[in-house]
């Protein structure tokens, strides 16, 4: 029997309409709009299109957003400059800096620059450091919608083996360290493979749960599959004009119980995610926790 659909776009935009309402009664209590900065450096088209989705989605939900476009030749300089501005204007709740950023200038100490109460992707260390300890002031975008899609499915977690493919700061680190721990969608043991990793398809096939984000187009086989696992397809790839995950989806439906497709799957959570990040970051401009 072939895997149930995780469908992503469904659930976030279930998510979406509870939030218009909750950003909604928010202005209303506070006479406060949300509001996200996002910085676009150079022309890198999918970035344009993560952003403009990004903005689409602050309009619906009510959240103002601002975009600033900026060159390639921009300095690091010049944009560690504009991040403190936004840093000091008290009307931006949430700083976005779209990656990836052009060569010359470090990622590292431009994310860095972000202050930790506009850290709304949460890659600053001091937010790391609280999801880490698991008192988060923010939750990293991604595994936090991947997280979702696993409590809204009914998917036990707890005392479930996921496995994670993938060690990148922004999903694979992130997201092992959630799955870990106490709370809902959590409380498993889990297991983080990556290049290196020996035996990885013998791993893979004790999982409950696999979470892919490991960027390489079509990789986990259904041979590498538990029958009845359920896969968290994170990987978006481009091959031959047509996007696949992560994940050689037709055949490991064929084994899994459950699944989410590439395109429609985590991609609209993620968006989801930050514009929760975005009323979570000005309900504390204003000294509300919830």
């Amino acid at each position: 029997m072939a895997a149930a659909i995780i469908d992503g776009k469904a659930v976030a935009a279930d998510l979406r309409t509870t939030l218009a309402e909750n950003v909604s009664k928010f202005v209303e209590r506070t006479n406060v709009q949300p509001h996200l900065a996002a910085l676009l450096v150079g022309e890198d088209p999918a970035s344009a299109v993560y952003v403009r989705n990004k903005q689409r989605a602050c309009d619906k939900a009510g959240i103002r957003s601002t975009l600033h476009r900026l060159p390639a030749e921009i300095t690091e300089e010049g944009l560690l400059a504009l991040i403190k501005q936004l840093n000091k204007d008290p009307t931006v709740h949430g700083i976005l800096v779209q990656l990836p950023l052009p060569g010359h200038i470090k990622e590292q100490v431009v994310l860095d620059a972000v202050t930790p109460l506009k850290d709304v992707d949460c890659f600053h260390p001091e937010n790391v450091g609280l999801m880490v300890q698991g008192r988060p002031r923010f939750l990293p975008c991604t595994p936090h919608g991947v997280q979702q899609l696993l409590l809204t499915s009914g998917t036990q977690v707890a005392g479930a083996h996921a496995v994670v493919l993938g060690r990148s700061e922004i999903v694979g680190k992130p997201m092992a360290m959630m799955l870990v721990q106490r709370g809902e969608a959590a409380n498993a043991t889990v297991t983080v493979c990556h290049s290196r990793t020996a035996g990885l398809a013998e791993i893979t096939r004790q999982a409950d749960i696999i979470v892919a984000a490991i960027g390489k187009p079509r990789f986990v086989t259904a041979d590498m599959v538990k029958p009845g696992a359920v896969i968290i397809d994170v990987g978006i790839n481009r091959v031959d004009d047509k996007l696949v995950g992560d994940v050689d989806y037709e055949p490991v439906a064929e084994v899994a119980s459950a699944i989410t497709p590439v395109p429609g799957g985590v991609g609209p959570m993620t968006i989801a995610m930050l514009l929760q990040n975005t009323l979570t970051a000005a309900q504390l401009s204003v000294g509300m926790t919830s």
